[in-house]
């Protein structure tokens, strides 16, 4: 949000952080909003804001790796904090990005000729969709490990405990302590009414955001890995069949019939192998899944 509010609305530290000012008063009151927009009116005693003089190489102390191993592990979809975790990684090669700046071309930079404040609206339904894509995605792996280890979590006390205290406290989490206590086996935040209607009202201004930051050549990482996450996730069919074929073709690693495509050949609940080539004959590999 700060890169698209800087390089494609070209507004001053100062102006952005009077929108983060705004913003810690509505949907996104969190302790990070709120510190976001006191560091940028931070000023050096030359009068520049301190933010401008970081240079610009995120570290990090391994709990977003950690978190990415984890779903890996889980076979779980928490894209966004893994695409987080990659773009430390991405800015951490300052001087090679230093040199692709030089060699590597973009989209010319064409100043924004609509409504400033609509697009801002926009940016912030963008950041709240994007931010309960990732809630969605967090709780999703706490209740697939859950499920292989054996737990039993109260998810609304999880969420009420981090809104007690920690750098992602916000008035947020009230909102998924809600959800959970309505109904504490939730499979996803996305099918509690409150989420649901906030993502669908998101949307518009959340797909039109990441359509003009394509457009400027501006890179949004996590809001674009939330939007493909969300538009996968309400895919009933996706083009994992293909991939299955693939992987049979190459590997013999088998394929599972969709439901009501079975026959005589394609059997419901075996693990099928096609012998494309018409060589090789009907060797496969052992195991359906990895």
């Amino acid at each position: 949000a700060y890169e698209i509010l800087k390089r494609g609305l070209d507004l001053s530290e100062d102006e952005i952080a009077d929108i983060f000012d705004k913003w810690n008063k509505g949907v996104l009151d969190s302790f990070l909003i709120e510190i976001t927009a006191n560091i940028l009116r931070f000023k050096d005693d030359d009068g520049e804001p301190v933010v401008t003089k970081i240079l610009d190489k995120a570290g990090q102390k391994g709990t977003g790796k950690w978190t990415a191993i984890a779903a890996l592990d889980a076979g779980t979809a928490v894209t966004l904090i893994g695409e987080a975790v990659f773009a430390r990684c991405l800015s951490a090669i300052k001087d090679e990005r230093v040199r692709a700046s030089k060699a590597i071309s973009g989209p010319p930079k064409e100043p924004f000729r609509g409504d400033k404040q609509l697009f801002i609206d926009d940016l912030e339904q963008a950041l709240y969709a994007s931010k309960i894509i990732s809630y969605t995605q967090g709780f999703m792996l706490m209740r697939e490990t859950a499920k292989e280890v054996g737990w039993n979590l109260n998810y609304a006390g999880i969420a009420k405990m981090w809104r007690g205290g920690c750098i992602i406290k916000s008035v947020f989490l009230g909102d998924i302590t809600s959800a959970y206590q309505k109904k504490p086996d939730l499979e996803s935040l996305l099918f509690d009414d409150f989420f649901n209607k906030a993502v669908h009202k998101a949307q518009p201004g959340w797909r039109r955001v990441i359509a003009q930051s394509v457009l400027w050549g501006i890179p949004t990482p996590a809001f674009s890995t939330a939007l493909a996450f969300f538009d996968g996730y309400r895919s009933a069919i996706v083009p994992a069949n293909l991939l299955q074929a693939q992987r049979d073709y190459f590997g013999a690693h088998t394929f599972r019939v969709l439901p009501g495509k079975e026959n005589a050949k394609f059997k419901a609940g075996e693990d099928i192998h096609v012998n494309w080539t018409g060589r090789g004959g009907n060797v496969s590999a052992s195991t359906y899944n990895t």
